[in-house]
C-alpha cells in the first residue's frame, strides 16, 4: 500500500514522530517511543478515530517484551542498591560496605542500560510504503546518532560506564584529597551529566520537540520520575566534593540523600516501566 509522509515532529535534527496519508484514507502515526516500547504504530480513520494499531511481529514484540523486562528489573533492583547503600552510610555505617553495595548497584544499572540501548538498536521500523512496522535482524550494537531514542540510551549507558569507574575508585583505600577528587568525584560529576543529558533528549522525545506536562502519559511519567532521579544524583555529587583544606566533604548529609531519593526515583521508575510494554 503506498503512503505520501505528510508532517514530521521532533527537535533540530531528531524526529520523534511522523505523521503519514494512506491511498484509502487513513491516516498512520508513527511515534518513536511508542514503537520502541510497545511496538506499536497508530492508525487513524477519515475521521480522525484510531482504529485498531499496528502491532509488531512477533519476533520484534518477544525481542522488546524481554528486553523491557531486563531494562526494568535492573533499574528497579540497582536503585534499591543504591538507596540501601546511602542509608547505610548515613546512619554511620561503615565506608567499605557502603561501597560494595554501591557497586552491586552499579551493576544493575550498567545492565539495565545495555538493555535499553539494545531495545533501541533492535526496534522495529516503519515501513514508509504502508501501515506497517517491519522486523530487524537482531544486532548487539549499531551506531545511529541521528536517532534520538539511540542518543539517549546510548549516553545513559555511557553515564553507567562512567559510574563504574567511580564506584570502582571508591573500593580503593589509602587516596588522597586530589585522588579522590579525580578518581571518585569527577566520574561522579561526569556520570551526572550524561544522565541529565540522555533523560533530556529522552522527554523531547516523548513530548515530540519541546517538554511539555503529559499527565495521561507512562512513558512521560517514567521519563520525569528518572530526570527527578537524575538531578538528585547531581546534588549529591556536588555535595560530595572533598574540599582541600579540610578533607572532608562539602555536605555528606546532602551527599547521602541525594543518592538516596534519586535512586528510589530509578527504583520506582523501573516499577512503571514493567508496564510499558507490548
Amino acid at each position: 500500500m503506498k503512503a505520501v509522509e505528510e508532517h514530521a515532529e521532533g527537535l533540530g535534527p531528531f524526529t520523534t514522530r511522523l505523521t503519514w496519508s494512506l491511498v484509502d484514507g487513513r491516516t498512520a502515526v508513527w511515534e518513536s517511543r511508542l514503537a520502541r516500547k510497545r511496538g506499536r504504530l497508530a492508525v487513524r480513520a477519515q475521521d480522525g478515530a484510531e482504529s485498531r494499531p499496528r502491532r509488531a511481529d512477533s519476533v520484534s514484540a518477544h525481542r522488546l517484551l524481554l528486553l523491557n523486562a531486563v531494562a526494568a528489573g535492573a533499574f528497579l533492583v540497582g536503585g534499591a542498591l543504591f538507596a540501601a547503600g546511602a542509608a547505610f552510610a548515613q546512619s554511620g555505617g561503615g565506608a567499605g560496605t557502603s561501597a560494595w553495595i554501591y557497586f552491586a548497584g552499579g551493576l544493575f544499572f550498567n545492565t539495565g542500560g545495555y538493555a535499553s540501548v539494545l531495545q533501541a538498536v533492535n526496534a522495529p521500523r516503519r515501513d514508509s510504503g504502508s501501515d506497517a512496522l517491519t522486523a530487524r535482524r537482531w544486532r548487539w550494537w549499531s551506531y545511529e546518532p541521528a536517532r534520538i531514542d539511540w542518543l539517549s540510551t546510548v549516553l545513559l549507558f555511557a553515564g553507567t560506564i562512567v559510574f563504574g569507574v567511580n564506584l570502582l575508585s571508591s573500593l580503593l583505600q589509602g587516596l588522597s584529597t586530589q585522588q579522590v577528587n579525580r578518581f571518585i568525584w569527577a566520574p561522579d560529576m561526569i556520570g551526572c551529566t550524561l544522565f541529565l543529558i540522555s533523560g533530556h533528549l529522552a522527554l523531547v522525545e516523548v513530548c515530540h520537540g519541546r517538554p511539555t506536562v503529559r499527565a495521561h502519559d507512562l512513558g512521560w511519567w517514567i521519563v520525569v520520575v528518572n530526570q527527578l532521579g537524575s538531578a538528585l544524583f547531581m546534588a549529591s555529587a556536588l555535595a560530595a566534593f572533598t574540599r582541600p583544606a579540610t578533607g572532608s566533604e562539602v555536605n555528606v548529609d546532602i551527599a547521602n540523600w541525594g543518592t538516596l531519593t534519586g535512586a528510589l526515583c530509578f527504583s520506582v521508575a523501573g516499577a512503571m516501566q514493567f508496564f510499558e510494554r507490548p
